[in-house]
């Protein structure tokens, strides 16, 4: 079944036992989402998580001045969540919104309790990404004091060749935290 063929793709059968993924697998919902949907808005608390099977996503938040500013980007395979939130069942100050149209794999706060409490592999592949999440968001924040925007630039291209080629220049601006003129001579000054 092609829908058990992503998700074995998240949950390797290397890692997890026939009768894991029997217990896991079956509680995921395939969701989908059209282009500019919110999966998350601004004061709600998150109650789902989901992996993105295609399409793209990202998450915002709103500056003192109005303007939305890119906190992160979400494409195949990732999780797009806002983890605080999940975790210490506070409301969410971002939102994530989708960039494309998105199927994705959607599992609830209280199932993936249950899955954490009793399959020892969720919960040590459940670790890592949280930790791995914790890592990118601490070496983004460095970078932002450290780096030059070419260097975050690079690295982004980098790191998620797949985001830049489908994310506007806008959103990719704001990620960097640079205008979208900057970006501009930037990729300019690249490609020469």
């Amino acid at each position: 079944m092609q829908d058990e063929h992503f998700l074995k793709n998240i949950f390797s059968p290397n890692t997890f036992t026939k009768k894991e993924l029997e217990l896991i697998i079956p509680n995921f919902k395939k969701v989908n989402f059209s282009k500019n949907e919110y999966l998350l808005k601004e004061g709600i608390i998150e109650n789902h998580y989901w992996f993105i099977e295609s399409g793209f996503a990202r998450s915002f938040v709103n500056d003192t001045k109005g303007n939305d500013i890119t906190t992160d980007f979400y494409g195949q395979g990732d999780i797009a969540i806002d983890w605080s939130s999940f975790f210490l069942r506070n409301p969410t100050r971002e939102n994530i919104q989708a960039l494309t149209n998105i199927e994705c794999w959607q599992l609830d706060f209280d199932t993936f309790q249950e899955l954490f409490q009793s399959i020892e592999s969720f919960r040590e592949q459940g670790r890592k990404k949280l930790v791995g999440s914790y890592f990118a968001l601490k070496n983004q924040r460095v970078s932002f004091i450290a780096d030059e925007a070419k260097e975050r630039y690079l690295r982004l291209l980098q790191e998620k060749p797949h985001v830049i080629k489908n994310v506007s220049l806008q959103h990719l601006a704001t990620f960097l935290g640079i205008t979208k003129y900057s970006l501009s001579r930037i990729r300019k000054e690249i490609a020469s």
